[in-house]
């Protein structure tokens, strides 16, 4: 029986589990707001908290502990220099998921997670930095 386990399993191993959470935590410092199911949302809700609650005491103990979770060193660096800053002031609640309603394919419930407070990265402005910082080719 599984009373009182507050993980879902969603039909992985724990290793994979553990590395599909880090992933969409990854993606939610990098690029602010990310469309996943409901059910993953919520998971990986839990673990932007706690890495935000970290990630605020600034220590090096707390930056190695990230990177243990997160696998990613520059995503850890990114949260610590970007997103907790923003995050300054609130004492909870950094996280907010919006329903989207059902995927066509198969019916799972779909949802945002994004940062409260912070406005989500622009793909096109994005898009556009890169092409003028390419250098210029020789003729």
């Amino acid at each position: 029986m599984r009373h009182r386990k507050a993980d879902k399993k969603l039909g992985r191993s724990p290793a994979h589990r553990e590395a599909l959470m880090a992933s969409l935590v990854c993606g939610l410092i990098e690029e602010k707001r990310i469309k996943t199911t409901l059910v993953k949302a919520k998971q990986a809700r839990q673990l932007a908290e706690k890495a935000v609650t970290l990630a605020r005491r600034g220590t090096l103990a707390a930056r190695r502990q990230l990177i243990g979770i997160l696998r990613r060193e520059e995503r850890v660096t990114l949260l610590f220099d970007k997103v907790v800053p923003q995050l300054e002031g609130r004492a909870s609640g950094f996280t907010r998921i919006t329903k989207l309603g059902c995927r066509r394919g198969d019916g799972s419930d779909m949802a945002f997670l994004e940062w409260v407070g912070i406005a989500p990265a622009d793909k096109k402005r994005k898009a556009k930095k890169t092409e003028e910082t390419k250098p210029e080719e020789k003729k």
